[in-house]
């Protein structure tokens, strides 16, 4: 069997294993990281040579909480208070999704993450099926969020959906989640346990996004959203929350003991005016924080350059401190602690034996120069015009603003635009 080798060379290189910055080569061989450093042979025989020209190579990105498909949302229902946003705006027009859009919506998206440098997602939506086709289909990484529903999803077919990860090689897998405390109902939160017991995977879910959602569920349960799942031992094999905007110390005690990820979505919460997490806080406590989008119906953007910025620019307005998180430790929410939220362990740093999920920063971009401090430059005044590659298991799916997916792309955006013509109407 033939291996396939590409060469990327001329590069500084950003391995995030630590902050520094060195010189080098990257040797891929198939989907994976077989030489780096300056050492290596750039005059060997490669199937592909990339030359980097001094341009930064780093991990991709991860996006650890999105809703792909909401691209048929996006700019549809702004302005609005989260619950009234939700249940006037949001579910009565996704009551009219149907087999077949996610997979089309999808892919919108999946080339706006390319295009942001994103090299893999946790999505949470209706018909994962046909997500996992889309990502398949243009070979982008994904953590499937799998969610009992009687009406639409049941056991066996939870079952069915997640026997992608005996795959090791696939580039979709999946865990069990659930939408939040305050929308399932008992038997969801019944068979949601059920399926949690049987496949030992971790728990996934939305959780202390706004005030009025902790409230209500100390009304309602006389407990706080995170005391509630914990006490169902929901996250006895970990697993991640989305947005953490109001947790307290006990909340912070019970996500650090079951090893939690707090996947913060800065953009989405500044929109819909949730509030700011407490992310110095988090991570003071040892708290894992991985950087999310969101979907596209609240962001509107799928873009983490903007996470970034967002997240230590709230914190330090919010603590009144300009130290409060540095640049690096936001690089880090956004590429190793996001590996960490998918379970990534062998995608989160640019090491040899890993998977080659590697992005392209150009550093010839005017907002990239003068160089000072490349790290800070990314976090600080990066965007997506500066990203000049996007690869994902070692085949480039994006360079100099040209998708290489498979796809007719504006044949695509007709499609998704005549299904979100279709969609947004709410029914009476």
């Amino acid at each position: 069997m033939k291996h396939m080798k590409t060469l990327l060379k001329n590069a500084k290189i950003l391995s995030m294993k630590d902050d520094q910055i060195r010189e080098g080569h990257i040797v891929i061989t198939d989907n994976r990281i077989s030489e780096i450093g300056p050492q290596v042979d750039v005059n060997a025989k490669y199937d592909k040579v990339i030359d980097c020209e001094g341009n930064l190579l780093m991990p991709g990105f991860k996006d650890a909480h999105t809703h792909s498909a909401m691209t048929f949302l996006r700019s549809k229902a702004d302005d609005s208070k989260l619950q009234d946003w939700l249940f006037n705006e949001i579910f009565p027009r996704e009551a009219n999704l149907y087999k077949g859009c996610v997979y089309e919506l999808g892919k919108v998206a999946l080339l706006e993450y390319l295009t942001s440098g994103i090299t893999g997602v946790i999505d949470q939506y209706f018909f994962p099926e046909e997500f996992e086709k889309a990502c398949k289909e243009y070979g982008f990484r994904c953590v499937n969020l799998i969610m009992y529903d009687p009406d639409s999803r049941d056991k066996n077919t939870c079952l069915e959906l997640i026997k992608c990860n005996e795959d090791k090689n696939s580039l979709v897998k999946a865990v069990i989640g659930l939408h939040s405390e305050y929308t399932p109902t008992d038997e969801m939160f019944k068979t949601t346990k059920e399926l949690l017991d049987e496949t030992n995977l971790p728990f996934y879910t939305h959780l202390s996004e706004t005030a009025q959602e902790v409230d209500e569920c100390l009304s309602r349960r006389n407990v706080r959203p995170m005391k509630f799942f914990d006490d169902l031992h929901f996250f006895d094999k970990g697993g991640a929350i989305f947005h953490g905007v109001y947790l307290d110390d006990n909340d912070m005690e019970i996500i650090k003991k079951r090893n939690v990820v707090v996947v913060s979505n800065p953009a989405s919460n500044m929109k819909l005016a949730s509030g700011v997490a407490e992310i110095k806080k988090l991570l003071s406590k040892g708290i894992t924080v991985a950087l999310g989008t969101d979907g596209p119906a609240s962001n509107n953007a799928l873009d983490m350059f903007r996470e970034m910025y967002l997240v230590t620019g709230l914190q330090k307005l919010l603590l009144k401190d300009p130290v409060s998180i540095p640049a690096y430790e936001v690089l880090k929410m956004a590429t190793v602690n996001g590996a960490k939220a998918m379970n990534l362990i062998d995608g989160d740093t640019l090491e040899v034996g890993k998977l080659a999920d590697i992005i392209m920063i150009d550093l010839s971009r005017p907002s990239m120069q003068p160089i000072n401090n490349i790290v800070n430059n990314i976090v600080y005044a990066g965007s997506k015009d500066c990203v000049k590659m996007t690869m994902i298991n070692g085949k480039v799916l994006y360079y100099n603003n040209e998708f290489f997916v498979g796809e007719n792309i504006k044949e695509l955006y007709i499609r998704a635009q005549k299904i979100t013509d279709e969609l947004s109407v709410i029914k009476k």
